[in-house]
């Protein structure tokens, strides 16, 4: 069990981020470990497709033995997201780690399990070898994330304005306990199930949090002494994430409006974007756009501005419409 202890500058210093280079890190859990991730199965056969190309896991290798199962993460592998950060702002962050904090962070991972030769070697010559493992993190990105980011981007936008409006409607006690079933607040304090068994003073530093398709079984923490604190959890949604939409056979609602507008409103749900509903209909951006256009002069869809992105979500009458004709 782990805590971590809040002064009012620390509940004022809570904010949401979306991080690229953590989904990234992460993604190697998933394909070395399909059975923990059945859900992202499909985009898992495609990693590993990518995986299987000699010049791809050649240069892969080292971030692939660095993210093991049932290990410790480096911590300077996820750094504090900034808001609306870009993959490349990422990498240059880790490239730029003092040796002596990559050292560290290397050390910390030991108590779990040894570290491999390039882990080895990394501790040994921090400052030559790290270029090699952001090269790796590049690789990775390109190959195996870059094709889905934006619908994996989507999906964590979406979440990020669902919290960020929590965070503003309950107050940080219960944020933080609707945020997983593993958090608790208490007193001036964050009490997290977990068997790590720290006990942390954020120092008026604040907390930084981003969602996560990729961390499934609970918080992931990045609790250091010299850095932004960052906690990393599961995001909604994570089920429909590699799904292709369709009206359901039959949907009265579709005969009402038409199939393509009453697909859309059958995933707005969740705040999501125009280039994602177009990913998961098969639509185009084009169509989606019109019938989104129609969808909000009627009073169906409502729409926000999150960073660089435009999320639409149902309306209550929206959500009226589709009662009915799920038969609620």
């Amino acid at each position: 069990m782990s805590e971590l202890r809040f002064s009012l500058a620390d509940v004022a210093g809570v904010r949401l981020a979306v991080s690229p280079v953590n989904e990234t890190v992460m993604s190697m859990w998933a394909v070395a470990s399909p059975v923990y991730y059945a859900v992202h199965l499909p985009w898992i056969d495609r990693a590993r497709v990518a995986m299987r190309r000699p010049e791809v896991a050649d240069r892969v290798r080292p971030l692939a033995e660095l993210v093991r199962p049932s290990s410790w993460l480096p911590d300077f592998l996820t750094p504090a997201p900034r808001p609306n950060v870009e993959m490349a702002e990422q990498l240059d962050q880790i490239a730029a780690t003092p040796p002596d904090v990559v050292v560290r962070d290397l050390l910390a991972t030991t108590p779990r399990r040894p570290l491999g030769p390039f882990g080895q070697a990394l501790l040994a010559d921090p400052r030559g070898l790290l270029p090699q493992l952001v090269d790796a993190l590049r690789v990775w990105y390109d190959e195996a994330i870059a094709p889905d980011w934006p619908r994996i981007r989507a999906l964590l936008d979406a979440d990020v304005a669902y919290r960020a409006a929590q965070l503003a409607e309950s107050g940080a006690g219960r944020f933080f306990e609707q945020l997983h079933p593993s958090l608790r607040w208490h007193g001036d304090r964050v009490v997290s199930d977990d068997p790590f068994e720290r006990d942390f003073d954020l120092r008026g530093r604040g907390l930084a949090l981003n969602p996560s398709v990729f961390t499934s079984r609970g918080v992931c923490w990045n609790l250091l002494e010299d850095s932004l604190p960052v906690g990393a959890y599961p995001v909604r949604a994570v089920g429909t994430l590699w799904e292709a939409a369709a009206p359901p056979p039959g949907d009265p609602l579709a005969r009402v409006i038409g199939p393509g507008r009453a697909a859309l409103l059958h995933l707005l749900d969740t705040a999501i974007t125009t280039t994602d509903l177009a990913r998961l209909t098969g639509m185009s951006a084009g169509n989606v756009s019109q019938h989104l256009a129609a969808l909000h002069a009627a009073g169906l869809v409502g729409r926000s501005r999150q960073g660089r992105h435009v999320l639409y979500r149902n309306t209550d009458a929206a959500g009226v419409l589709l009662r009915a004709s799920r038969g609620g």
